[in-house]
């Protein structure tokens, strides 16, 4: 155990702490600008979700195009300049006082978020020894979900007290932090000079995308359009349960139990594989979702959280570390690209697919369709993982 190569490193814990702050910033603004929209700027509760689909759709639109150029100028170069162009945009939020422009300034936003969460993505990867992916990426997705609780918590208790312009400020000071960050992670080089000319001079889909990462990239889409239905849609069903105030506990739960499992769970994908974490997970979920749908206490509420805290927690990294094992290391970049690409357009869809489901059918039924659609997730990963054992039998034990 002593002779296994170091996960925790500077620039891990360096990489780990500038995804945290950025996400922080990312959950903050997502629970306070749509009521910023409508007590500030007068605005309506469709006007707020459309600040959320404008930022999610940009950051979409450069992930084809960042790892290429990441390759270019360089993986740390690109992750300074990017997360400095982030830093920038947060402090115009400060003078924003009309909706278009903070609506196009929520789409720059996005590209740079974009930008950055690719190249911290493909750094840690990088980063951390091959034999120990699994639990390093496990790891490093912590910082994702913990800053799902402690955004929204900073960005409520603060309004309690202070303006939206004094936490703008305090957002934009955090993302000072974040850049400072950056300056002290050390990327290994990696051998991408096979790769960068071809992905310069020519913008083919081959060279934007991934093509050995997209299978589980679209299955991983299928999860995060599921998810889609826990981001955007507790608070306000557990609001028509009359359980609004069991509503912020319920990430609570959910990231407690998924801290406290991750690291049992990553280092079981890298020791047993992925299909020894995967499936089990997926059926979890699938559990937490059907007992979502038959809520009507707030203990309930609280278990559904549970379950889905085990189930989805580990779901994120162990997909994502299996596309950027599809990939030679010279292509972790485009495989972390292509794998948000299709996460993120899971949400993205999810958030609008699911508000029409629930128009017309209502919650329960929500959550029961989205327990089918994990269900589905576990035969198409069973295949996916079956094909994949058989092209690839000796080398595909560890990973």
């Amino acid at each position: 155990m002593n002779n296994q190569e170091k996960i925790w490193t500077k620039s891990f814990i360096s990489i780990s702490i500038t995804q945290f702050l950025i996400f922080v910033a990312f959950y903050t603004l997502l629970t306070t600008l749509p009521i910023f929209v409508i007590n500030d700027l007068g605005g309506t509760e469709a006007k707020g979700g459309l600040l959320i689909t404008a930022m999610l759709l940009s950051a979409i639109l450069v992930r084809p195009f960042s790892a290429t150029i990441l390759d270019r100028i360089g993986k740390k170069n690109g992750l300074i300049i990017s997360v400095s162009i982030f830093a920038a945009t947060m402090f115009l939020y400060i003078w924003m006082d009309a909706f278009i422009p903070l609506l196009v300034l929520r789409f720059f936003h996005g590209l740079s978020f974009g930008f950055v969460t690719t190249a911290t993505g493909a750094i840690a990867a990088d980063i951390i020894p091959s034999k120990r992916r699994g639990a390093g990426l496990g790891y490093f997705a912590m910082a994702m979900n913990v800053a799902v609780v402690i955004g929204p918590f900073i960005g409520l208790m603060m309004l309690q007290y202070v303006t939206f312009q004094t936490l703008f400020i305090f957002l934009s000071i955090l993302m000072l932090v974040a850049v400072v960050s950056t300056l002290s992670i050390h990327v290994p080089p990696i051998d991408t000079q096979v790769v960068t000319p071809r992905g310069l001079q020519q913008l083919k889909l081959r060279n934007l995308v991934e093509m050995k990462a997209l299978p589980i990239a679209l299955i991983s889409s299928l999860i995060s359009l599921a998810y889609a239905s826990i981001m955007s849609f507790i608070p306000v069903y557990a609001d028509s349960l009359g359980l609004a105030s069991t509503a912020s506990y319920f990430f609570f739960v959910f990231a407690v139990v998924m801290l406290l499992s991750r690291p049992s769970l990553g280092k079981a994908f890298d020791t047993r594989g992925p299909k020894f974490v995967i499936l089990p997970c997926l059926f979890i979920f699938s559990i937490g979702l059907v007992v979502l749908s038959f809520t009507s206490t707030s203990w309930m509420l609280l278990v559904a959280a549970g379950l889905i805290g085990l189930g989805y927690g580990s779901l994120l990294p162990s997909f994502q570390t299996m596309a950027i094992q599809a990939a030679p290391p010279s292509r972790s970049a485009h495989a972390t690209s292509t794998f948000f690409i299709f996460y993120d357009s899971g949400i993205a869809a999810g958030s609008f697919v699911w508000g029409l489901v629930v128009a017309g059918y209502g919650f329960p039924q929500l959550y029961m369709l989205c327990a089918a659609v994990v269900l589905v997730v576990m035969l198409l990963f069973n295949l996916y993982h079956a094909k994949r054992v058989k092209s690839k039998p000796a080398s595909n034990q560890g990973s």
